[in-house]
């Protein structure tokens, strides 16, 4: 999908040295997830996975939600279409949402979701597929599918049980039903929690203590991490001893050995 200069609007792009903020950009429609935030993510998120000098991303919503979802309106444009046509016109759009969900799932960044609001559905999943989540006392999660008769497919079926455990994420996706901040702390769904005026600099102080560390170190550990429910003990051993010869060989290992024995932590 080509993307224009009005669809890359719906993202915005805000660099404030290595830490980059992507803000979806439709706070009228509660930031709904349509084809232009689909478009204009993949083209953010390309840039952020190109640029060397980016360590942390923080995606958030501008109003007062994070995402609420699939856009509506498509799907009532949806339910008009022949079915026939509808199966595979879904099936291509499913490959294109997947492609850009592993791609921030995959980014070789810290990603934070700093969510400010309501993370309904798709939006839900959006923020799950980051390595953080930071609620703020707004934040509302839920995983609304199945109030429209479908099921998570944004990767919630993947992330939510290995953050809160298979009974409690069936529990959750069965239901739809909302997580408020503070329940969401206390399951997992969030990892910390910040002000509501004061969010986006609470979480670039909490980010900076990962620009210190080796992004490579980094990158390397988040591969195995994203992976290491589906590996035996064998293979994260082996996936461990590829990535440590990397590291091995990196200026950041060579100058934190030499750091340690001049005395520096």
């Amino acid at each position: 999908m080509q993307t224009t200069e009005d669809q890359l609007s719906e993202v915005l792009y805000d660099a404030n040295g290595p830490i980059v903020t992507l803000t979806l950009n439709r706070p009228e429609a509660r930031n709904a997830f349509g084809a232009g935030v689909q478009a204009a993510l993949a083209v953010r998120l390309e840039q952020v996975r190109s640029n060397p000098e980016v360590r942390v991303v923080i995606l958030t919503g501008a109003g007062t939600a994070f995402c609420a979802g699939g856009d509506l309106k498509g799907m009532e444009e949806r339910a008009k279409t022949d079915p026939g046509a509808v199966a595979e016109i879904g099936w291509h759009r499913q490959r294109a949402l997947h492609e850009l969900l592993g791609v921030l799932n995959d980014l070789e960044k810290v990603t934070i979701a700093a969510v400010n609001g309501p993370a309904m559905g798709l939006g839900c999943d959006l923020a799950l597929c980051c390595d953080f989540v930071v609620a703020a006392p707004t934040a509302r999660f839920s995983m609304s599918y199945i109030r429209r008769g479908l099921i998570p497919d944004g990767g919630g079926c993947n992330f939510l049980p290995r953050r809160v455990g298979l009974a409690k994420a069936k529990e959750l996706i069965f239901t739809g039903r909302d997580v408020g901040a503070e329940e969401a702390l206390k399951l997992g769904i969030a990892d910390r929690l910040a002000g509501g005026d004061t969010m986006l600099a609470e979480v670039r102080e909490w980010a900076q203590q990962f620009l210190g560390r080796s992004p490579i170190a980094i990158a390397l550990a988040k591969i195995a991490l994203n992976r290491t429910f589906e590996r035996s003990l064998e293979s994260t051993f082996d996936a461990g001893t590829a990535a440590q010869a990397i590291c091995y060989t990196s200026e950041e290992h060579r100058r934190a050995v030499a750091a340690f024995f001049r005395g520096e932590r």
